[in-house]
């Protein structure tokens, strides 16, 4: 048994997040994946490592503010090796356990990088990616910090879609992709479903040649990509991981990891 398949079935009664959330949670109570659990469930979900796939798959983990002040030497110790944690939701929330969240994972040894949960019915993409790089999305050639995402999932405060149309979601996309671009030079990774995707943007393809993948499927492969996308980058895996938060692999050795962080 692995350091990290021992550390998530000890703690696998210990859910990640909340089990007894409210069915419209408060706004900035998002996180990376509340829209696939309220919409698939957790069938499929075992907390435990896939035990198929490629062998060079690197284990992550993503944190928001559920997860408090989290221990990162174990998690290092247990094999995981990048994280990635909420800065912002729309452009009225910020993660009070942000540095805490940030700063560990770099002082432990991992590559890192932050998420922002989109909230298109509130505010425009650029503005969005502005409120995002001004509380910590930012990126730096550092070789440890990876580029920002966009979490944009099915909404967990009303509408699946946002009321937004397939194109003026689409567009709302774009805006805040090519605000980021503008001001970091970097592409933002994109954490969505594949049902998502095809419902609220008509599965649109436009985005793949430049925006690495960051896939959600609580199963044991990570299934059907949107349209556009041949491979993932990214894959959330599991919900039901002990507190220290979801987990995630990436597809390819450390050495590309450290090249996606680098730039």
């Amino acid at each position: 048994m692995s350091a990290l398949t021992g550390l998530l079935l000890t703690l696998s009664t210990t859910a990640a997040h909340p089990e007894s959330a409210p069915t419209v949670p408060s706004r900035g109570s998002a996180y990376m994946g509340i829209g696939v659990l309220a919409h698939d469930g957790r069938a499929g979900d075992t907390g435990t490592p896939p035990t198929t796939g490629r062998a060079t798959e690197i284990e992550g983990v993503d944190v928001s503010s559920y997860q408090g002040n989290v221990n990162w030497p174990t998690l290092w110790g247990s094999g995981v090796r990048w994280a990635y944690t909420k800065a912002t939701e729309g452009t009225y929330y910020t993660n009070p356990n942000f540095t805490q969240q940030y700063d560990g994972p770099y002082n432990a040894g991992m590559v890192r990088g932050a998420y922002h949960f989109a909230t298109p019915d509130k505010s425009g993409g650029a503005a969005q990616a502005d409120y995002f790089l001004a509380h910590g999305g930012g990126w730096s050639k550092d070789g440890k910090t990876l580029p920002g995402v966009l979490d944009i999932e099915w909404n967990p405060y009303g509408s699946d879609c946002y009321g937004k149309s397939k194109g003026d979601m689409i567009a709302w996309i774009r805006d805040f992709l090519n605000r980021y671009k503008s001001r970091t030079s970097r592409d933002a990774i994109i954490y969505t479903a594949t049902s998502w995707w095809t419902s609220c943007t008509g599965n649109y393809a436009g985005f793949a040649p430049s925006n690495p993948l960051w896939i959600a499927r609580y199963a044991s492969t990570a299934g059907t990509l949107p349209s556009g996308w041949s491979y993932h980058t990214m894959w959330q895996y599991t919900s039901t991981g002990p507190t220290v938060g979801d987990h995630d692999r990436f597809n390819g050795s450390l050495d590309r990891l450290k090249a996606l962080a680098t730039g």
